[in-house]
């Protein structure tokens, strides 16, 4: 069954991260359903986090999204190439958001393969926020979408991991962030061969 709208709205993001590993993303695209389970994951803290969008209540037509109240995606170009999808969570005005950087694919795999160019299964299909959201025909124009809605949504199938299964590490790419580049707040499934690296 798909989420309820609380479990989005609280305001606990990085708790929010880690009960999102398990939880199943799907897409429904011209009626062809793709998706699996989540296994990477990173939280960002709103407007007093470094690495996020939304640090210093930055307000822009890019971030604008974020600042809705949870339960909607939130999409955006990184380094103009590669389309990011991010879920908002907490209240409406307070700017938290889970960045989804690995999934496990079990739905559509043959489409997940035609969308990222591949001949096989690899990996890399997708490892990383980039070839999540290739490999589920997620882009910009899903920007804003519920999660409760019919395009693209998360469902509870019961799958959970344990504390000691789950690893909790600073974020990617975040070195401008300062201090806050090493907050513990990339959550990954141990062991899951499509987690991105590093995954140590």
């Amino acid at each position: 069954m798909k989420l309820p709208i609380s479990f989005y709205q609280s305001r606990e993001v990085v708790a929010i991260a880690r009960n999102l590993l398990g939880k199943y993303l799907f897409t429904n695209i011209n009626g062809e359903i793709s998706g699996g389970y989540i296994v990477e994951t990173e939280a960002y803290n709103g407007i007093i986090d470094k690495a996020s969008h939304a640090y210093g209540n930055r307000q822009t037509n890019r971030t604008k999204t974020m600042y809705a109240a949870g339960g909607v995606a939130y999409v955006y170009l990184c380094y103009g190439i590669h389309e990011m999808l991010n879920v908002v969570t907490s209240e409406e005005g307070e700017p938290h958001a889970v960045l989804i950087r690995a999934i496990n694919p079990t739905t559509g795999l043959n489409l997940m393969l035609e969308r990222r160019k591949m001949i096989s299964l690899k990996n890399n299909i997708t490892a990383g926020p980039g070839s999540v959201a290739k490999a589920l025909g997620v882009n910009r124009t899903m920007n804003g979408l519920s999660f409760l809605g019919d395009e693209i949504w998360i469902e509870d199938c019961g799958l959970s991991f344990q504390n000691e299964e789950i690893a909790a590490v600073p974020r990617v790419g975040v070195a401008y962030a300062r201090e806050d580049a090493l907050l513990p707040y990339r959550f990954y499934v141990k062991g899951n061969p499509f987690v991105s690296k590093p995954n140590r």
